[in-house]
């Protein structure tokens, strides 16, 4: 197992505030940083890309980071801010989320041994990181890496819809696999089934476009197939980094196989596994994927 993912986007601090609790608890997270953290789990050779700030939330990612054994690269930002989430818990688990939120690396230096490429959530919606990234996208994917990305939609960051789809419709343009959940797809699309909309962002120019939906499970649509697969019947505790557990899973595979999926066979095992790891996070408190041990044994 030597190809290396390489993540680019925030890591940040979300305030945990479940429905009618008294008390807000602090915890280190941000969906790359749980992708990236992921993929460590995995046994998977990964560098994350990430700023914080010398800020009480950013000495809380210094060490969280620190403690996974993550190889981390904190690049220079034009500001000195961690990035701060309200995460709302509902009774059902869900998070909804408010952001004090600033994204501005100056400079993003991907390892040459980098084999796939991964970002998304505010990293490719806050100004001026966001048009970096995508520029670092377009350029690492016509040098032949592959290049993914999970919308992760944050309505809260951006409001305006159609600014949205626009700033999906040009990273799906910019990557080889696009990752989304049917909630974001419902905000972005309102009206469009899942498949449909997927479709509709696949013919922007990613090769694989893949939905989460929760507890039934994921699809994937290529320009041939589409496949679905169901998600195991678990107790939730809580859903926080269960979609980022999904992506490290599936970049894992990608890594793997030297490619994203396409055949039909082959589109199905991904999706089962992917699915699996996600549902394991979601027995869980908090971003805590699984292992590859872990894994392995369900």
């Amino acid at each position: 197992m030597t190809a290396r993912v390489t993540v680019v986007g925030e890591a940040l601090v979300d305030l945990l505030w479940k429905t009618g609790a008294r008390d807000v608890h602090a915890a280190p997270g941000g969906s790359p940083a749980n992708v990236a953290v992921g993929l460590r789990r995995l046994g998977r050779p990964t560098t994350l890309l990430t700023a914080w700030g010398e800020d009480p939330p950013g000495e809380l990612v210094r060490a969280h980071l620190a403690e996974t054994g993550l190889t981390v690269r904190r690049v220079p930002a034009d500001t000195d801010r961690t990035i701060v989430a309200l995460a709302y818990l509902g009774v059902d688990g869900a998070a909804r989320y408010d952001f004090l939120a600033s994204w501005d690396p100056r400079e993003l230096p991907v390892p040459e041994d980098t084999a796939v490429l991964h970002t998304g959530s505010l990293a490719v919606v806050i100004e001026p990181g966001a048009s970096r990234v995508l520029e670092l996208c377009r350029e690492r994917r016509a040098a032949g890496t592959t290049v993914a990305a999970d919308l992760n939609v944050r309505p809260a960051v951006q409001p305006d819809r159609d600014a949205y789809l626009e700033a999906a419709r040009r990273l799906a343009a910019s990557v080889d696999v696009l990752k989304a959940s049917d909630e974001d797809l419902a905000w972005l699309f309102p009206g469009t089934g899942p498949a449909d909309a997927a479709r509709t962002l696949l013919a922007a120019g990613p090769r694989l476009v893949v939905v989460t939906l929760g507890a039934r499970g994921a699809l994937a649509v290529t320009s041939g197939h589409e496949v679905g697969v169901a998600a195991p019947a678990v107790t939730v505790l809580d859903t926080i980094g269960a979609g980022d557990t999904f992506q490290a899973a599936l970049l894992d595979s990608i890594a793997e196989r030297g490619a994203p999926p396409v055949a039909p066979d082959e589109l199905s095992t991904v999706l089962r596994r992917c699915a699996t790891a996600a549902a394991i996070t979601c027995t869980r408190i908090g971003a805590d994927p699984p292992t590859r041990e872990e894994l392995g044994a369900l």
